[in-house]
């Protein structure tokens, strides 16, 4: 990688900055590791800190509509408090821990056009310049990823995946946002629901997994939303189709009298908690679920399921020029 840019903040002369992450995806709690890359100027300068920020492109509802805007959901200071010299080269290692709900960008190496980023803050001699910024890849848990691999052999489709401002009321939701994974539904759901949306809340003990249902009229009493929550843990061994069909199951069948309408802040019913039988253990249902390949052809040597047909084509390139000019336009409108 090249150095990016110069800090402008400093002007011509001034130091520049190349933040470059270890090759392959990261994962929710998990370890994000790489070096800043520091090149002096035509002067030596004081380098007070060198933070590093996890930002996201988040989608906010008001009353004006829809719009997007740049959140930053974590902050890591990693170095600083040492002289870079004329024209010296110096290189900061860091290992930062990811907050457990970074939204996941990627399944099997394909992306679901969630645009995440890492943007580097350096702070030389009392001025701040964020001088670099690089595509952040996040994978699913192993749950999250056993989850989405059956409802895809469920035979529910990748719809799009975005970043929602605002919280889940009843959850253990720990940053500002949430991620809705929305899916088309399985031919044996297509006449009570139109799509599904599935929102992975994770933490150190285990994950929420909250499943919304956008019903069709007529069946029900008339079309409206439909909500309810499971939890598991991050290792559970279970018979995940069987498990996965039996929370559509409660969903789509539980009307929205069944459950407290207060209890998630979405604004749409609540079904009814998946919690207690559903926890730690299989909770086998009668039914007769399929076990097929989900989107239809094999990925990643074999392994079938959602990821399939992502995103329609969109490439790693796409991402990356997307991150850049998204992020590159907001830097603007900061001023």
């Amino acid at each position: 990688m090249v150095f990016k840019r110069l800090l402008g903040s400093l002007g011509v002369g001034g130091p520049t900055v190349d933040t470059v992450l270890d090759p392959g995806a990261a994962r929710p709690g998990g370890a994000l590791t790489g070096q800043v890359h520091l090149k002096g100027g035509d002067a030596d300068f004081d380098i007070e800190h060198i933070t590093l920020e996890l930002v996201a492109r988040v989608e906010a509802e008001h009353s004006e509509g829809e719009s997007e805007g740049v959140v930053t959901f974590e902050r890591f200071t990693v170095g600083g408090g040492f002289r870079l010299g004329a024209g010296q080269q110096h290189s900061v290692p860091f290992t930062v821990t990811l907050p457990w709900e970074t939204p996941i960008s990627e399944l099997h190496g394909q992306g679901l056009g969630i645009v995440l980023g890492v943007r580097t803050e350096l702070a030389v001699a009392g001025a701040k310049d964020k001088g670099d910024l690089d595509q952040l890849n996040i994978a699913p848990l192993p749950a999250q990823e056993a989850i989405l691999e059956a409802l895809g052999q469920l035979g529910f489709g990748f719809k799009s995946a975005d970043l929602e401002y605002g919280r889940i009321g009843g959850t253990g939701q720990q940053l500002p946002f949430y991620q809705e994974i929305e899916l088309t539904p399985a031919p044996q759901y297509a006449h009570q629901v139109n799509e599904i949306e599935v929102t992975f809340l994770a933490n150190p003990g285990g994950m929420e997994v909250v499943l919304e249902a956008d019903k069709r009229g007529g069946f029900f009493s008339g079309g409206h939303d439909a909500l309810t929550r499971f939890t598991v843990g991050h290792h559970d061994a279970r018979d995940w189709n069987t498990e996965v069909d039996g929370w559509i199951r409660q969903l789509v069948e539980h009307r929205a009298s069944h459950g407290s309408h207060a209890a998630y802040g979405h604004g749409a019913p609540y079904a009814g908690h998946g919690h207690g039988g559903h926890h730690g253990h299989g909770d086998h249902h009668d039914n007769h679920h399929r076990s097929g390949p989900g989107m239809g052809t094999a990925v990643a040597a074999g392994a079938a399921g959602l990821a399939v047909g992502v995103v329609g084509g969109m490439v790693a390139a796409e991402v990356v020029d997307e991150v850049g000019d998204f992020f590159e336009g907001d830097e603007e409108d900061e001023g």
